[in-house]
């Protein structure tokens, strides 16, 4: 059996499926998936769970992507200013929203093209957030507001 593909990303599992968060290297990646997290502890959303960060396997089955932490890092991710941290996680979830943070291309109206990326040969909803631009506000109106939701 060969391996899954590994990428530079964290992933958190909303509900029942997970949202993908890339982006390059010191984007907010790991502070998203914990702000996410904090906001189902307090209501905001109803469940999120860590997946994986830093390092996640993704691997097309049954026309879904489904996502994995890689197993040196399961169950930890970083905190900046405090370092590494344990955490309850996922082993494994079905990606449904990739979040691109830091994205060259997020724009205020974003062009149709700029809404959706293809993994592994699935084709999933992109939700591009520009450099210095909170992610969670839009993170969250994507959720109330997609038609078929995550």
């Amino acid at each position: 059996m060969t391996e899954s593909p590994t990428i530079h990303a964290s992933a958190v599992l909303i509900g029942a499926k997970a949202a993908l968060i890339r982006g390059p290297a010191g984007a907010g990646k790991s502070q998203l998936a914990l702000t996410l997290i904090e906001a189902a502890r307090t209501g905001g959303l109803p469940f999120a769970r860590l997946v994986a960060d830093d390092r996640a396997h993704v691997e097309a089955q049954a026309g879904r992507l489904l996502v994995r932490p890689a197993p040196a890092l399961a169950g930890l991710i970083e905190v900046r200013g405090l370092g590494i941290r344990r955490l309850p996680h996922e082993p494994v979830a079905v990606v449904s929203l990739v979040i691109d943070l830091a994205a060259a291309d997020a724009g205020r109206l974003p062009a149709r093209e700029a809404t959706e990326t293809a993994i592994e040969g699935i084709t999933l909803p992109r939700l591009a957030v520009a450099p210095g631009i909170a992610a969670l506000p839009l993170v969250l109106a994507f959720l109330s507001t997609a038609p078929q939701g995550i």
